[in-house]
């Protein structure tokens, strides 16, 4: 899949794992950041955790509505951003777990 892809009609934007945190706000929750590897987009998942059992897989990649995608409008974290991404393409296939 390129950056930008339609597949049945249905657009989709790869985006790759740039960052992974805690919330500072809510006990047990991660923020996922995954962007686009120049960096000018980016996708937030957040992830409460429940419990040790409770497994869900962090992909290297995902595959995002552009609708739920957003612009990123600092030059340090575009520029972040897209090293990130690029290294994570580079390393892994898009459905490795990270």
């Amino acid at each position: 899949m390129t950056d930008v892809e339609t597949d049945a009609n249905t657009e989709r934007v790869r985006m790759w794992l740039v960052e992974r945190t805690y919330s500072d706000d809510e006990q047990n929750m991660v923020i996922l950041t995954y962007a686009t590897p120049d960096g000018e987009r980016y996708f937030r998942k957040e992830r409460a955790l429940t419990s040790f059992t409770d497994v869900r897989d962090t992909t290297a990649a995902v595959d995002a509505a552009p609708e739920n995608v957003g612009a990123v409008d600092d030059p340090a974290d575009r520029e972040r951003y897209a090293a990130e991404a690029e290294r994570m393409a580079g390393e892994h296939d898009p459905d490795d777990v990270i």
